[in-house]
């Protein structure tokens, strides 16, 4: 069995068809083993049978869509990739915090043509670390310290598109952890 995390795009807490038990009970009722959850933000892991991640991103969105009127985004990762991830420390030297948010924009697809390069505008409270191409992701930093929130997310979506999620690199760790829980 490989371990995967569903890192689902858009969803709300306070959406009673988005609650970690009915996103659970989607990806059991798809057949799939250890399935958990992890913050309330839209992250689940699972077990199955090795599968390209681009097949299990459609079953799990159409399901999604089906079940609970989901239309957001999913992307997959495994746990390899991940974990890969982690070791490579991009982050090291850095701290998250209130003031400073470290932050993981994942892409659905390593093919998208401006993945590796950087954004076209440049948002002043975001420190870009870079692109990582082996997991698929962006890397930045995001300064919270002023009382004016930069809207990093409207930002990443005119630079890349709506096939993307970004999670906080504590989300990330905490993902993988739950993932080497999995037996």
């Amino acid at each position: 069995m490989t371990r995967y995390a569903a890192l689902l795009r858009g969803i709300m807490p306070s959406n009673p068809n988005m609650s970690n038990e009915k996103l659970r009970g989607v990806f059991t009722g798809l057949g799939f083993d250890a399935v958990a959850s992890v913050l309330a933000s839209g992250n689940i892991v699972f077990a199955t049978e090795e599968t390209a991640g681009a097949e299990l991103e459609d079953r799990i969105q159409q399901a999604l869509n089906t079940e609970l009127g989901i239309p957001g985004g999913t992307i997959i990762r495994d746990y390899a990739e991940l974990r890969a991830l982690l070791d490579r420390d991009p982050f090291a030297g850095y701290t998250h915090g209130r003031e400073t948010y470290l932050t993981v924009t994942f892409f659905k697809d390593a093919a998208h043509p401006r993945a590796g390069l950087p954004p076209a505008e440049t948002d002043p409270s975001t420190k870009i670390l870079g692109y990582d191409e082996q997991s698929r992701a962006f890397l930045s930093i995001i300064d919270n310290s002023s009382p004016k929130t930069p809207n990093f997310m409207a930002w990443l979506e005119r630079s890349y598109g709506k096939d993307i999620t970004t999670r906080t690199w504590l989300t990330v760790q905490r993902v993988v952890k739950k993932m080497e829980s999995l037996k």
